[in-house]
């Protein structure tokens, strides 16, 4: 039997979850107490009090029947019914047609059945309220009713127990969930730090807690360490690599620009797109943990580089939807992304559309084109590395390495977003969506 339907109606976080793992056996433990003692106790304390005032009853009755007439009758009743704190009146004004109860009122159901087992003759019994209690009965004169207090074959409701079981159960619910909220509180920090780490921002963390959550810290802060040692090797790695390699492109140029002929402007060919090239592969492999996060205007960063493209005479359109004055993120590397993705919709395709649009927690800027697009098939494969399409996207219209989704999706991903590729419903070509967490 499954019992996955549960899942919708269980809390999705931590703390919610402790709360209900502490609130639900509490309850459900004075619930049974409550149906299992109290109301047997109600049933047993009320059978033993209608079975006392029944003797009473039964001898007003048997008296006020063995009277040889009405006067007989009166005297006896007048004898009775006051050391008893009965009321009768006989005969009756009108005998209700059964018994009668509020719908609410289940130690009535008892007492009804109690009355019914020991009075010989009852005609009728009605419970209008908590104080009083009436019940007919048969006799040779008429039937005769009887008035006495409810209180007497009710047993009172003990009230003390309840608010006691109800008082001290929620100050101890409180205290162990007070105490559950300390004990969660260091795994709250550790998910918070490791949230702020996958978005490429690095906060302050010290483990506590319980001796297993201080290990998961600790080994958190190790993996963290250890990543933030291989890439700042990466960029002392690529820095070398960038300086060793412009210096001499950068003699190959100046040298070749002192000649004329046509093998010349070949070469100088051929080193411009050895400089394009490293250039790709650096901005590929270039660590952005230098780049700082900071308050920027989206509005003004996606527009900037729209503004770019027109004048470079690109028919690049920009759609602004929710957007707010400024969002934390990194605006070095979210340019180079957005930059690559309205580049390569200028380079394959003639109109382009940008749609940027900013919520509390999300950056989103939807790229699209008219160009041929990229198969759905091949979507996947177009954001790795060095993978050019060459069926799909036209590479006569612009020379490439396979990098600029890949940096677009390595950018999006430190950033705790994504990138999506999928058609454009009005444009016809790609459709490509960059989203982030600010």
């Amino acid at each position: 039997m499954s019992f996955r339907w549960l899942k919708r109606y269980v809390p999705q976080g931590l703390q919610g979850r402790a709360a209900l793992i502490l609130v639900l056996p509490v309850t459900l433990l004075q619930l049974i107490v409550f149906v299992a003692f109290i109301q047997r106790h109600f049933e047993d304390v009320t059978r033993q009090m209608v079975r006392s005032v029944a003797y009473d009853l039964r001898f007003l009755t048997e008296e006020v029947r063995d009277a040889p007439n009405l006067t007989a009758a009166y005297r006896a009743i007048s004898y009775i019914a006051p050391p008893l704190n009965l009321e009768p009146r006989l005969p009756a004004d009108a005998t209700p047609a059964e018994d009668q109860r509020r719908w609410y009122d289940f130690s009535g159901i008892v007492i009804i059945d109690s009355l019914n087992e020991r009075l010989v003759g009852l005609e009728a019994v009605t419970l209008p309220d908590d104080r009083d209690a009436n019940i007919w009965v048969e006799t040779p004169w008429g039937d005769m009713m009887i008035e006495f207090d409810r209180r007497r074959i009710s047993a009172s409701n003990p009230h003390q127990l309840i608010v006691i079981m109800i008082f001290f159960g929620v100050i101890l619910t409180a205290v162990a969930y007070i105490y559950m909220r300390n004990q969660l509180r260091p795994i709250t920090r550790m998910a918070a730090a490791a949230a702020e780490f996958g978005k490429g921002r690095i906060v302050r963390y010290q483990p506590s807690g319980a001796r297993e959550v201080r290990q998961a810290g600790r080994a958190f802060l190790e993996m963290r360490n250890r990543i933030e040692r291989q890439t700042q090797s990466r960029t002392m790695m690529l820095s070398g690599v960038s300086h060793d390699l412009r210096t001499p492109l950068t003699r190959m140029r100046l040298a070749l620009s002192m000649l004329d002929d046509d093998e010349a402007a070949l070469l100088r060919k051929d080193v411009d797109e050895m400089q394009h090239l490293l250039d790709a592969f650096l901005d590929f492999a270039r660590n952005d943990a230098e780049d700082d996060t900071e308050e920027v205007d989206p509005v003004a960063l996606v527009g900037g580089l729209v503004e770019d493209a027109r004048r470079t005479g690109g028919d690049v359109e920009l759609v602004r939807e929710e957007t707010r004055p400024l969002a934390r993120l990194r605006p070095v590397a979210v340019r180079r992304a957005v930059s690559n993705l309205i580049g390569n919709a200028l380079r394959y395709g003639s109109r382009v559309r940008v749609t940027l649009s900013v919520s509390e927690r999300m950056l989103r800027v939807v790229v699209e084109d008219d160009g041929p697009g990229i198969p759905e098939a091949r979507r996947e494969e177009a954001t790795r590395p060095f993978t050019r399409l060459d069926p799909a996207r036209n590479q006569d219209r612009g020379s490439g390495v396979g990098l600029g989704l890949a940096i677009v999706a390595d950018v999006a991903r430190s950033h705790g977003g994504a990138l999506r590729l999928g058609d454009s419903a009005e444009l016809g070509g790609l459709r490509a969506e960059f989203s982030i967490a600010v």
